[in-house]
């Protein structure tokens, strides 16, 4: 994105990096919840596959499960490399190598797992590499609850949420200012 918030065109970079920097913004837009930013790395008609259960045809229907999932109450952490990119003119195909974290305070709640993501990929009108596909299959993926963990203690949130002797506590903040 430029300063003015709209999609830098893609033209004249390497596709591959082009791809990649569209991969990690998908990343950091789900884990810091810039829904507009997340969204705008695919393309409307994209798709989505977490597993035979959990499957979408477009990107609204995406767009609406991840915020009413995701939200402020739970934070996350998105890892992906070990890119394997294929180019063929106008579109791709990609695999990568995640790891993620998953705490949900409310629920005592902390997952965290590796999966390997398989995405395909299309060149815009624009000049923006976007994700026409997505979707990973888990390696493994473990839960804790963080009462087996009584040393645990959160003690910083961008979303206001803190470890007290009681329990979590939300402290009101807005997470794109400074605390």
């Amino acid at each position: 994105m430029d300063a003015g918030g709209q999609p830098r065109s893609d033209r004249g970079i390497d596709p591959v990096a082009a791809i990649s920097r569209l991969k990690f913004r998908y990343l950091r837009a789900l884990d810091t919840k810039s829904w507009d930013v997340f969204a705008d790395t695919m393309v409307p008609e994209a798709t989505a596959t977490y597993s035979e259960y959990l499957q979408f045809e477009s990107r609204e229907a995406f767009m609406a499960f991840m915020r009413n999932t995701l939200g402020p109450h739970v934070i996350t952490e998105h890892r992906c490399d070990h890119p394997e990119i294929d180019v063929d003119g106008d579109t791709a195909t990609g695999t990568w190598y995640l790891a993620d974290t998953v705490l949900i305070p409310a629920h005592n709640m902390l997952l965290r797992g590796a999966a390997f993501y398989t995405d395909r990929y299309v060149f815009c009108a624009d000049g923006c590499w976007r994700i026409a596909h997505t979707g990973y299959e888990r390696t493994y993926e473990v839960v804790l609850s963080l009462s087996d963990l009584p040393s645990l203690r959160l003690t910083s949130s961008r979303w206001g949420l803190i470890a007290r002797e009681d329990g979590i506590a939300s402290v009101e903040r807005d997470p794109g200012t400074a605390p």
